[in-house]
């Protein structure tokens, strides 16, 4: 046979289910209290506190808080708390224990998370200043003519230019193809005086062997009476 719930089960079933609905208890008994709240989440049962102004539900919560201490920051962060308590002889709500230590630990992860965001920034700073003494001797940004300005800035203009002809005739002369021109030029030229020495000098004593041939063949007139 099914037992059949009375008004009063049906009323705590019904609450259970709309727990995140629920804010101020008012005067509701502990005992009621106590079926309804054990199904609340920390978030949950902090509202139902805060909404419920003017009444002490710490009977009920309590141990509620306790559980939900163990359970966030570990059974033995809660056992070194109760031997705390013990030794100084003084006890404090496990509500008040529990948003404490919730602040240490989200004080805790703000400065590890602060910590990085400062070791990235000096280590990206580090980098770029790496970069910028790499790039330190970086000739300056080319500049579009100006149409000379200013005297000073044509006088600069022509240095440069002047410059950069004097190292390119440098680079030309120094090539291995004109010193190769060059010999080969020089070369030439002596050979073209040795051929022209040798011409005249052929042509000089052909000449002077035609004379003397001709003067020793020519007989000798007789003198006329």
């Amino acid at each position: 046979m099914v037992k059949v719930p009375s008004l009063l089960d049906l009323c705590i079933q019904n609450a259970i289910d709309n727990i995140k609905y629920l804010g101020d208890v008012g005067e509701t008994d502990l005992n009621i209290l106590k079926l309804i709240l054990t199904h609340c989440t920390a978030d949950q049962l902090m509202h139902i506190e805060k909404c419920s102004e003017g009444r002490d539900l710490s009977p009920v919560t309590d141990s509620l808080w306790k559980t939900f201490y163990e359970q966030h920051f570990g059974t033995e962060s809660a056992n070194i708390v109760i031997k705390r308590m013990k030794q100084k002889g003084r006890y404090f709500k496990w509500k008040l224990l529990y948003q404490a230590k919730l602040k240490e630990r989200d004080e805790a992860q703000k400065k590890s998370v602060d910590r990085m965001k400062q070791l990235y920034a000096e280590e990206s700073n580090r980098k770029q200043s790496r970069q910028i003494q790499l790039c330190s001797k970086v000739p300056p940004a080319s500049k579009k003519r100006s149409f000379c300005g200013g005297s000073g800035s044509c006088n600069s203009l022509s240095n440069v230019k002047g410059n950069l002809m004097k190292k390119a005739r440098m680079e030309y002369l120094n090539s291995h193809e004109v010193k190769m021109h060059t010999v080969m030029r020089r070369q030439a030229t002596q050979r073209s005086s040795t051929s022209s020495f040798l011409r005249s000098t052929k042509t000089s004593g052909f000449m002077g062997s035609g004379s003397s041939t001709s003067n020793s063949k020519v007989p000798k007139l007789p003198r006329r009476a």
